[in-house]
């Protein structure tokens, strides 16, 4: 064995290249030679911590205080592990320590100030501060403005922050929180413009890395957040979270096979990550691995026993019946009152739809009805904007308008839009669709309402009163822009389809830009479909469904606004209505695949056999053949939806 600090002094060099998992190795090849060597036990712990990985960490770092009781560094990795694991005043203590040892070191004095705030002593936390400050005024003014930002107050954050940029313009610790403001704000593309410039500066820089795939993601720039994941994983390829980070890109992007390798190679890393296990049973239901999935989120709840999340996924699986144990675990949870009120409305939902599986339909209404109500308490949602919003679109998109742009757009026939309300029964539709040969399955895309924000950018005129000036070119660039954003979800048939329901809203601008497109619009018994919204929690975008007044009063707004295109555009949306396929599913596939311009093909009818990704809550359910239970399943709430009923009563007459 070579000397020890030449090999120290090596080790420390591949960190400042960015070979962490090398100098891992060669930390533990050391402390095999020499468990006590309070360098390595220190560096080891260190890089562990950095990685986020706590539970190896913190014995390393711990026995290399102990070892090496003068050790300041030590003691500071040791105090900044135990603050990550909430061990407050033993992180107090630690970081005491190392500023004792070393009193000129501004960081150390940074992280005893968020101890100090952490453990309720404010006078102790700004004293500490103003140490930090008067050795570095920069970083110790970062320092304060980043626990403006933790503290929420981020207009006070960005000040400090943009004087010290304005002082020092490749700062990237200031770039870096005025790029967390920018994401903070929702200003996208500033925050991936600040990214872009510190990567640029710093481009070893792991988290900044990491920040960047997810600012890129924020701003629905999904290809390039991979691959600025994928530059993190290179310099950092031990790090279980950047697994994560590049396994849900991966899943996001439609490339399942590529999430799973990653949450495995997570899992590998840290098998006791309860949110990699989540993600993959995720990726398991998507795949169609149902029994997989199963036996993650099981793991997952096994590591972390008040992981609603976990428990919800298993119930929106669909076809997944809780045991008598696990329905007794998830009443014990919600009973202690100590939930978080996420975890409790994942719970809440989880027991509705365990107590309806057993038929006892009110207890699961009053389990639905709890978790709704909490969560519409967290959540912005504006009907009247709904109302507002629509009126426009009608104002906007006349036979006037649609005359004039008459052969403008791109001609690709390819996109097969499904649209309408959640629980509709898009998903079986999509899936009778991606079982023709002729046709690619892809989700529910977000492209087409991006355009909307494309538009926005343009000009002084905004969405959708833009679309009255919008010229030729104009018309033919967004359909092109469509079609090549949508083209990594295909795998090389002519046609595919896009399932984003909310795209009902969207359906003029798709016929502006794409005039050949074809669109179905899914219906079902508006009862029906408004309790399905209602059973279901939404992981986002759907804010409208936690309330049923004012659920019924979208229903409604959905049904204005279909009536409206219907009128303006004759014949370009088919209504299939979810009844009648299961009444008649030949007939009805006929019909669809006739407007479709496609010929029969006998796999249609046999869709659960076809295998393929469905990301949907009904992706379990589209893999059985059609059955009727669904039809008219609202009867078994009748007696509390008499406020959806009061709502939807000028169209439930004629309602199946």
């Amino acid at each position: 064995m070579s000397n020890p600090e030449s090999e120290f002094q090596d080790t420390l060099a591949l960190l400042r290249q960015g070979r962490e998992a090398d100098a891992i190795a060669r930390c533990e090849a050391m402390l095999r030679h020499d468990p006590d060597d309070g360098n390595f036990l220190w560096l080891l712990g260190a890089v562990l911590l950095d990685q986020k990985d706590l539970v190896a960490a913190l014995p390393l770092l711990q026995r290399a205080v102990d070892r090496e009781p003068a050790f300041a560094r030590a003691h500071e990795d040791l105090g900044v592990a135990q603050l990550a694991a909430g061990n407050i005043p033993d992180a107090v203590t630690s970081l005491q320590r190392s500023v004792t040892l070393d009193p000129e070191r501004a960081p150390a004095f940074i992280r005893l100030a968020e101890a100090c705030l952490a453990l309720g002593r404010p006078n102790d936390a700004d004293a500490a501060f103003e140490r930090a400050f008067a050795l570095n005024p920069q970083q110790g003014a970062l320092a304060r403005a980043g626990e403006l930002f933790r503290a929420g107050k981020f207009r006070e954050a960005e000040s400090i922050a943009r004087v010290v940029a304005q002082q020092d313009p490749d700062n990237v610790n200031a770039l870096r929180l005025l790029a967390k403001l920018a994401g903070e704000a929702e200003q996208r593309r500033e925050a991936v413009t600040l990214y872009e410039r510190i990567v640029r500066l710093a481009p070893d820089f792991v988290d900044a890395w990491r920040e960047y795939a997810l600012a890129l993601k924020e701003a629905w720039r999904v290809e390039e957040a991979i691959d600025a994941a994928r530059k993190a994983l290179a310099l950092a390829p031990a790090s279980p979270r950047l697994h994560v980070l590049w396994a849900g890109l991966c899943a996001q992007s439609g490339n399942p096979a590529a999430a799973v390798q990653g949450f495995e190679d997570s899992l590998r890393l840290r098998p006791d990550n309860p949110g990699a296990l989540l993600g993959h049973g995720h990726v398991m239901k998507t795949l169609g691995r149902q029994q997989a999935g199963i036996e993650s989120y099981r793991k997952a709840i096994r590591l972390k026993p008040d992981f609603g999340e976990a428990y919800w996924s298993l119930a929106n699986l669909k076809t997944f019946r809780f045991t008598d144990a696990e329905v007794a675990a998830m009443e014990a949870k919600l009973n202690e009152g100590q939930l978080a009120e996420d975890a409790l409305v994942h719970f809440c939902f989880a027991l509705g739809k365990a107590c309806e599986d057993r038929r006892e339909f009110d207890r699961a209404f009053d389990f639905y009805d709890r978790g709704n109500r909490t969560q519409r308490m967290r959540i912005e949602y504006d009907p009247v904007r709904t109302q507002v919003d629509h009126d426009e679109i009608i104002r906007v998109f006349t036979p006037e308008l649609f005359a004039r742009r008459k052969g403008l757009g791109h001609p690709d026939p390819a996109p097969i839009l499904i649209v309408g309300l959640p629980r509709s029964g898009s998903t079986l539709i999509e899936q009778i669709l991606a079982s023709h040969s002729q046709v690619d399955g892809t989700s529910e895309l977000p492209e087409l309402g991006r355009l909307v924000r494309v538009i926005n950018r343009g000009g002084l005129n905004r969405y959708p009163g833009a679309m009255l000036t919008l010229g030729p070119d104009e018309c033919a660039q967004l359909g092109r822009r469509y079609l090549e954003a949508t083209q990594r979800h295909r795998h090389g048939r002519p046609r595919f389809t896009d399932k984003m329901p909310n795209n009902f809203a969207l359906i003029g601008l798709l016929r502006v830009i794409l005039p050949n497109a074809t669109v179905i619009n899914a219906r079902r018994n508006p009862l029906d479909t408004c309790l399905g919204c209602y059973k279901q929690h939404f992981a986002s975008g759907q804010a409208f469904t936690y309330d049923l007044t004012e659920l019924g009063e979208f229903y409604l707004e959905y049904e204005r606004l279909m009536g409206h295109w219907r009128e303006v555009l004759p014949g370009f949306v088919l209504d299939v209505q979810y009844e009648d396929m299961v009444a008649d599913q030949e007939q009805q596939t006929r019909r669809l695949l006739d407007f479709c311009g496609l010929p029969f093909e006998q796999s249609c009818l046999e869709f659960h056999r076809t295998q393929r990704a469905v990301q949907t809550a009904s992706s379990e359910q589209v893999r059985q053949p059609i059955y009727s239970d669904s039809v008219d399943y609202w009867k078994n709430f009748e007696r509390h939806l008499e406020p959806l009923r009061e709502v939807l009563a000028p169209i439930l007459n004629g309602a199946r």
